[in-house]
């Protein structure tokens, strides 16, 4: 049975083809993020918090911010697996997102708000630590995120 929130994630990916997880909506709330290295068509960041059984995902061209201040477009993708969190591999050819993924952070965070317009956490990860917050735009999917200190 499709679970809703996976829906999208995946309609987008043939699992006979691609080592991506297929994955389930889980009911247990974590508190773990991950920041993936994604050369696709394009090289970004995806950013991933699990939340809602299944990890909120944002496309950041330029990475997190490191630095107070600094502000960064973050583009929502669909929702992804609770599995997808420890993914590291090639996506071929012809498949959503081809290209090569790596693991660039991991940690914990800890939700500090959460509206729906905007995201307020802390996180601990091995190279991004501190306070953030992902401010949507009026656009579709834009979102601004920024180091709060």
């Amino acid at each position: 049975m499709e679970h809703k929130p996976l829906k999208e994630y995946w309609s987008k990916r043939d699992f006979k083809i691609t080592s991506e997880p297929k994955g389930k909506v889980l009911a247990k709330e974590m508190d773990r993020f991950v920041v993936q290295e994604h050369w696709a068509s394009h090289h970004h960041f995806d950013f991933r918090l699990e939340m809602d059984g299944v990890l909120k995902s944002w496309a950041v061209p330029k990475g997190i911010p490191y630095k107070k201040g600094l502000k960064r477009l973050a583009v929502q993708t669909e929702d992804h697996p609770i599995s997808y969190i420890d993914f590291e591999g090639e996506i071929p050819e012809g498949q959503y997102g081809a290209g090569v993924v790596k693991i660039f952070d991991k940690g914990k965070y800890k939700l500090i708000r959460r509206n729906e317009k905007n995201l307020v956490f802390k996180l601990e990860g091995e190279r991004i630590r501190g306070e953030y917050s992902l401010l949507k735009f009026k656009e579709p999917n834009q979102w601004l995120i920024f180091k709060l200190n």
